[in-house]
């Protein structure tokens, strides 16, 4: 049935979570009293972390992270140690402060968490970027963040320098050649962190972490996250481990922590379950079957090129998942044929895909159950506890009800509190009654399971990174060859979406070619930003508002045969 006969046929009175009255779908489940979200005004998400590790004579001995290429182990208890012991390196050797902003920029790590830990245990403010970004995009962060401190790896070291932002090295080189203060060093020199400090703790009010989305309208933004944010969806984690059964999986981590799946989830939140997380730095295919089946994992959090890609080279990687009984998906949607061939291949793994973003500080609906899942091939599943959403006629505004389709709107303990210093956008994206307008076409069915449609929104979606076409097209029309530019996503099998570009040439006596584009965008951003496809057209369709109609030269795409430079 078509979405339309299916609300034809729908009548109010089913479950689903649905009141008729409001318009307003809530979640199906409820949090019982082992796991209700903390009130407490003086918590903090490092004090609210530190108090989920297992019983001290347990830490000892329970393994918290091992590194997938090294072997290398880090219990609860040293995690613990080291995470009050940088704290009192950054607060006494460093001088850092309740409110001064963190910038770390480092790929994963085994000190990434203790990093975080500890800048949220000073009451300091945390703001991480992607390695790959340029130096250009980097200081325009550390800008916009107002940071104080960064922390880096040491081979990007280099993108910071231009900044004049004071930089510590996570780990001194191996060759012994840089004589920089690293975190290592602060940890193994710094007695942990004394208790008279605690007075200067943050509240759950106070901001814990600016995150960069390029949000509804297309332009970079620093999403504004509370310590309360983070407290209540570890809370959520936390429950739904234990509510599938989760709590003895071994975990594996290649999601980046420095975007807010792996943040929330690998960086902070898994630490509340007493669960051991194997660490990839960065993810490579036969690495990670390696990993699999090396350390029995048991749990992958994913995104859809990885689900591709295992179902690709099924023969491969069949034999070194038998330990594998779950891959979760998020960061973008997962297309029902892939997740129809996942099952067909791996039938003893349970595929559940999720809904989530920065704004809502990570997931917002998920599987309680593979039952569920398999029946509802194509949703993302159903709202987690204590969330609300409504669907929202575009034009009308009406809260719709089920099968009818609208933007998304959600409303939970864990949306954020603003966009930094961007008022304009923070009133366009959350209303007077705190609902997050996430830009997303979607539907909810009488069982109260989400299904995303389209993105209203403009962005692309890129191997799970999000690519503002806005940012591309100002580059293109920086280009003196250049009239006029317009960038559109094109559906891509392994990526997802690729930034394809349509170019209105300047009149002149040399004509630029598609690869100079190609390469003068990539000179200028980070990899996963790249165009990869590039079209001649005479004139950008616009409305009379002069907006571009996107959607015409999405159209084009199936009229011509344009080769991908990959």
């Amino acid at each position: 049935m078509s979405v339309e006969e299916l609300s034809a046929e729908y009548t109010n009175g089913t479950n689903g979570g649905f009141d008729s009255q409001t318009g307003v779908y809530h979640s199906l489940f409820n949090l019982g009293d082992r796991h209700k979200i903390p009130t407490r005004p003086n918590l903090d998400t490092a004090t609210f972390v530190l108090s989920q590790f297992p019983h001290p004579h347990l830490a000892e001995s329970r393994v918290a992270l091992i590194d997938s290429a090294t072997n290398q182990r880090v219990t609860y208890a040293q995690l613990h140690r080291s995470i009050q012991s940088l704290a009192s390196g950054l607060h006494q050797a460093l001088g850092v402060q309740k409110g001064d902003v963190v910038f770390v920029l480092s790929p994963n790590s085994l000190l990434y968490p203790t990093i975080c830990l500890a800048v949220f245990s000073v009451g300091a403010i945390l703001t991480t970027a992607n390695p790959l970004n340029t130096g250009s995009e980097i200081a325009k962060q550390v800008r916009d963040s107002g940071a104080k401190l960064a922390i880096a790896s040491p081979e990007e070291v280099h993108k910071l320098v231009p900044t004049g932002v004071p930089t510590i090295v996570t780990s001194r080189p191996s060759n012994g050649t840089d004589n920089s203060l690293s975190i290592e060093e602060l940890i193994e020199s710094c007695d942990p962190i004394p208790t008279e400090l605690a007075l200067a703790r943050p509240t759950q009010s106070d901001t814990a972490a600016i995150l960069y989305s390029s949000g509804t309208t297309g332009t970079s933004k620093g999403v504004v996250l509370t310590h309360a944010n983070f407290i209540a969806i570890m809370t959520l984690l936390k429950w739904s481990v234990d509510e599938t059964s989760a709590q003895d999986d071994v975990f594996l981590c290649f999601i980046p922590m420095f975007h807010i799946y792996g943040l929330a989830f690998f960086a902070l939140g898994m630490f509340s379950t007493g669960s051991t997380i194997v660490l990839m730095q960065r993810f490579e295919f036969k690495a990670m079957l390696d990993a699999i089946q090396t350390h029995k994992v048991n749990n992958i959090p994913a995104v859809p090129p990885v689900i591709l890609g295992l179902v690709k080279y099924a023969s491969q990687a069949g034999c070194k998942l038998s330990s594998l009984r779950r891959v979760g998906s998020g960061a973008a949607p997962l297309s029902k044929e892939v997740v129809d061939e996942f099952r067909q291949k791996f039938p003893w793994v349970e595929l559940r895909p999720g809904y989530g973003l920065t704004e809502s500080c990570g997931a917002a609906t998920f599987f309680i159950s593979d039952e569920q899942a398999k029946k509802h091939t194509g949703s993302c599943g159903h709202l987690v506890p204590k969330f609300a959403a409504k669907v929202v006629d575009i034009e009308t505004g009406q809260a719709l009800g089920p099968y009818k389709e609208g933007e998304l709107w959600l409303k939970s303990p864990t949306i954020m509190k603003e966009y930094l210093g961007n008022v304009e956008a923070t009133i366009a994206t959350i209303d007077e009654d705190g609902w997050l307008k996430t830009g997303d076409l979607c539907y909810f069915d009488e069982d109260g399971l989400l299904y995303i449609v389209d993105r209203i929104k403009e962005l692309i979606k890129h191997n799970g990174y999000q690519v503002a076409p806005a940012e591309l097209e100002a580059i293109l029309l920086s280009h003196p060859q250049i009239l006029d530019a317009a960038v559109v996503p094109v559906e891509d099998e392994e990526a997802g979406q690729i930034p394809m570009a349509y170019v209105v040439r300047a009149a002149s006596t040399e004509l630029i070619t598609e690869d100079q584009v190609i390469q003068f965008v990539a000179g200028q951003v980070a990899p996963y930003k790249k165009v990869r496809k590039v079209g001649f057209i005479s004139a950008i369709p616009r409305s009379a508002a002069s907006k571009i109609l996107r959607k015409e030269l999405v159209g084009l795409q199936s009229k011509q045969q344009i080769v991908s430079r990959l």
